[in-house]
């Protein structure tokens, strides 16, 4: 929402009695150094003993009135910008059935592991240009996108220019589509038109759940560029013009 961490708090599930202790040292310790490298204090947290590791975190930080980032407040004209590329869905899911080349694997962990702080990163006057804003993660890239829409808009995605993971593109030719997209598409594909000459492709792509995707940005256009260039210039060089806001009937057109 445009604000910085504070403080963070563990929530952790494990089946103690068959996995190794090593395994939950090595996962808090990881989300320890993302809660340290995010400029937030660890205090502590909360563990039960369950069937499946779970493990995350509740955060909580502070932002200025003036300067939160919301959802549902995108302006027709608006432009969308997508900071992270797609496909951790299609991605995990090919690493689990072993058929994830070994070049691709890295390019989707360094892209999961890569944190979303993006305030920090840009001028003030970009930071009070944003209109709307989402991160995109478990509904999908369409299912958070709809957030975004104000009453009478709708989004035009275009889908040629969705950044990608490298290798996903095959891996959604083999039919290595995770259940959750399938879900999405149950819940939000009403709402999706596609007339991308993608086909079926652009469905998967746009139903696809993303662990720790980007964040989707609504900016006017005239400040589209600058707000680019300090993203690239802050590392998220993957970060994309995907599409716009425009008026209608609050839905996604897939171009």
């Amino acid at each position: 929402m445009g604000g910085r961490p504070l403080i963070a708090l563990n929530v952790v599930c494990f089946p103690t009695d068959c996995e190794p202790l090593e395994v939950l040292k090595e996962i808090l310790n990881g989300g320890a150094e993302k809660v340290l490298e995010a400029g937030a204090m660890l205090a502590g947290g909360h563990s039960v003993q369950d069937e499946e590791p779970k493990y995350g975190l509740v955060a909580f930080g502070e932002v200025k009135r003036d300067m939160m980032w919301t959802v549902g407040t995108a302006a027709p004209g608006d432009t969308l910008i997508l900071t992270k590329p797609i496909g951790t869905g299609i991605a995990v899911t090919a690493i689990k059935a072993g058929l994830f080349a070994d070049e691709y694997i890295d390019p989707a962990v360094q892209s999961m592991a890569k944190l979303n702080s993006i305030p920090p990163i840009l001028s003030e006057d970009i930071r009070m240009s944003v209109t709307a804003c989402t991160d995109v993660t478990g509904f999908g890239l369409a299912g958070h996108a709809l957030d975004l829409l104000s009453d009478g808009t709708a989004l035009e995605i275009e889908v040629e220019k969705l950044p990608l993971l490298p290798g996903i593109k095959e891996m959604s030719e083999m039919g290595l589509i995770p259940a959750g997209a399938y879900r999405n598409k149950e819940h939000s594909g009403s709402k999706v038109i596609n007339c991308s000459n993608a086909g079926i492709f652009a469905e998967d792509l746009v139903f696809d759940p993303q662990t720790s995707g980007g964040l989707l940005i609504a900016i006017p256009q005239e400040h589209e560029d600058e707000l680019l260039k300090q993203l690239i210039a802050g590392g998220f060089d993957k970060s994309a013009r995907i599409g716009r806001i425009v008026p209608g009937a609050n839905n996604i057109k897939l171009i």
